[in-house]
């Protein structure tokens, strides 16, 4: 192959990845044009790519995109990528693994060779429970907020427990103050002790 053509290749699939940080790779096993498909087109309705790539060519971009994908680059090689979260990319691509293998006594069509996150090689299943983007800023902001809002429940607690007692008080001393003068204006019971 002509240097001209690899350059072509190499600079295609720079294009395709662009800054993508975010991976599952697989390997098909025995994968026949329709599964291909099915598999392909599920992945199409989340906005997910899939490109068989030369491993050479792919172990070269992922060094120059400074990307850790560890030892994979051996056998055919199927890079999945895009939709919005890794999360979802990851759970996606497990689904649709599992959906190809539809008679629990066939081959396995897909061989998860690893995940990459960030640049950095993880496990599919680790990968399907990260946090989307969402959920970390939640978190974060969860952790932020948690303190204020825990100073805030013990001032509020300690105050509202204050204005239960004086109301309790409240309440008491008006009762007293009613019961005093019903027991005031109440006749005398007459005497009872035998005049002599």
């Amino acid at each position: 192959m002509s240097k001209k053509i690899k350059a072509l290749e190499l600079t295609a699939l720079r294009d395709s990845i662009g800054t993508t940080k975010d991976y599952v790779i697989l390997e098909p096993v025995k994968l026949d044009a329709a599964a291909d498909y099915e598999f392909r087109r599920t992945l199409r309705e989340k906005k997910i790519r899939v490109l068989m790539v030369k491993n050479s060519y792919a172990k070269k971009v992922f060094g120059e995109l400074k990307l850790n994908a560890g030892d994979v680059w051996s056998s055919t090689t199927l890079l999945c990528f895009g939709g919005s979260s890794m999360k979802e990319l990851s759970n996606t691509v497990d689904t649709a693994v599992k959906a190809s293998k539809k008679d629990a006594k066939a081959a396995e069509k897909f061989k998860v060779k690893t995940a990459v996150s960030d640049g950095l090689p993880v496990t599919l299943d680790a990968a399907k429970k990260m946090p989307t983007r969402e959920e970390a800023i939640g978190n974060v902001l969860g952790c932020v907020l948690a303190p204020g809002a825990n100073l805030l429940a013990a001032i509020l607690g300690a105050g509202a427990t204050m204005m239960s007692v004086v109301k309790t008080i409240e309440e008491n001393a008006e009762k007293a103050a009613k019961e005093v003068p019903a027991a005031a204006e109440a006749p005398a019971a007459p005497d009872a002790t035998p005049a002599a």
